[in-house]
């Protein structure tokens, strides 16, 4: 079973080693004094999981923490433009967040800047020497799932699982916010050598591919020369290992639809009625029959369907809820085009209305072998690393692919990597857990990806 290194009373690996004093000893000598930090601030994010656009409370902290350590820092209007999110969650959703966030103990000031949702937050750092601008990218969401309760749980049986009812931090979010404040100590405590500017990402609303566009569209890559993300896990599930790069991004596009018919008594009237639900039936049976193109790999998905009143109604209305990935953006295009045929096909027989709304979307993108060089030289010159393997096929969806496209356009590089962890349970699982362990690693690695970054101008 697995258990976090220190609730488990382990130590970091190396950490009782006699240390020397050389540049590349340093970086594991600084994440291991920042080891109950991270592990402090990943524990305070996964008791207070905020599902996409709702994240008033970590996106403040985030913003406070940044703030304190000399960091200048954008958030709300000046980090997200309004119009390009999409899955927006209903009004009175945000503003019980927002009440939430305040009386979890969320700065005021901070929260007022986080208005109507626009919880992205950035930290600029300026070296006060010439060089280029590296971005590191942090997704800080929660999922809409409860929790596990069980004692095999470990952040159940050690006080720290979520304490808001049927949301938790199941994908590792958590951990990634906790990383990006690691660096961001990192940074502060003044690094010799680093040149040009570093920007600090803190992206909300990455489930369902809903949050980097709109901080694209911002403006905060415009002048960014260098782009790197992660995730923990995924299908790095060796302890320590690190994968600098990712193949097979699927670009994706997440619908909502709504199937409005007319309501009759299926027993005295039933040819009165227009049946909504056997629209929104058909179309879902129809949707995985979709032929697979020969360019590319697809995925179909429909992961909800409800409608109607009771037994002896016929349904005046249904909800579909899908998703089309492919592993480029033509392939997309084209489970886009006859999705939609077939959705407003199967609308048209049954004599009711189809109406789309785009709740997500991602495109694919490509992580750039130049950067991957310099990724995977720092990585072998990582101790905590154990394992390095320059890439591996993603096959899933990120909208980090959004911001490496903005970045890549203007001639910059981009690359999306890997830490190893082992896992209690799959991504999105209310079981799932990684290891703290793998928290310095990021940060030694993006220390020293940085640093090299930083030597090369």
């Amino acid at each position: 079973m697995m258990e976090n290194g220190v609730a488990a009373g382990k130590s970091l690996p190396n950490e009782d080693r006699a240390r020397k004093t050389t540049y590349d000893d340093r970086f594991i000598a600084t994440a291991g004094n920042l080891f109950q930090k991270l592990v402090n601030w990943r524990r305070d994010f996964h008791r207070h999981p905020e599902v996409g656009w709702t994240e008033f409370r970590t996106a403040a902290i985030i913003a406070a923490e940044l703030s304190a350590l000399g960091f200048a820092v954008r958030a709300g209007r000046e980090v997200v433009e309004p119009g390009a999110r999409t899955g927006v969650p209903h009004p009175d959703s945000m503003l019980a967040a927002k009440k939430r966030a305040l009386q979890l103990g969320a700065e005021p000031a901070w929260v007022e800047k986080l208005e109507d949702g626009l919880t992205g937050v950035v930290g600029v750092w300026e070296t006060g020497r010439p060089g280029p601008t590296v971005a590191f990218r942090f997704d800080i969401d929660a999922l809409p799932i409860r929790e596990a309760d069980t004692a095999t749980h470990v952040p159940y049986r050690q006080g720290y699982a979520s304490r808001i009812d049927g949301v938790m931090h199941a994908c590792g979010h958590d951990g990634h916010a906790a990383i990006g404040l690691g660096l961001a100590t990192w940074i502060a405590e003044g690094v010799d050598g680093l040149t040009g500017t570093v920007k600090l990402i803190f992206q909300p609303a990455e489930e369902g591919s809903r949050g980097a566009k709109a901080m694209v569209a911002a403006g905060i890559l415009d002048e960014v020369d260098y782009l790197l993300s992660g995730h923990i896990g995924l299908m790095a599930t060796r302890q320590n290992q690190v994968v600098c790069g990712v193949t097979d991004f699927f670009a994706s596009l997440k619908w909502d639809v709504r199937f409005d018919g007319v309501a009759a008594h299926a027993g005295f009237a039933p040819h009165e009625g227009r049946n909504a639900l056997l629209a929104a039936a058909t179309a879902a049976v129809q949707l995985h029959a979709i032929a697979r193109h020969s360019s590319g790999v697809s995925r179909i998905n429909v992961g909800r369907l409800e409608g109607g009143e009771s037994r002896n109604a016929i349904a005046s209305h249904a909800l579909l809820q899908l998703e089309l990935r492919a592993t480029t953006n033509e392939v997309l295009g084209y489970l886009e085009t006859e999705a939609g045929r077939i959705i407003h096909a199967a609308a048209q027989m049954y004599g009711v209305h189809a109406e789309i709304t785009l709740v997500g979307e991602s495109i694919a993108a490509p992580c750039d072998p130049a950067l991957l060089d310099i990724v995977e030289a720092c990585a072998r010159d990582e101790e905590l690393a154990t394992n390095v393997v320059r890439t591996l096929p993603f096959n899933a969806s990120e909208d980090i692919t959004y911001m490496m496209e903005a970045v890549q356009k203007r001639g910059s590089l981009a690359t999306y990597m890997l830490f190893g962890t082992e896992l209690a349970a799959g991504h999105h699982n209310a079981a799932f857990d990684f290891r703290e362990e793998t928290m310095p690693l990021a940060v030694n690695l993006y220390g020293r990806v940085l640093k090299r970054i930083s030597a090369k101008t």
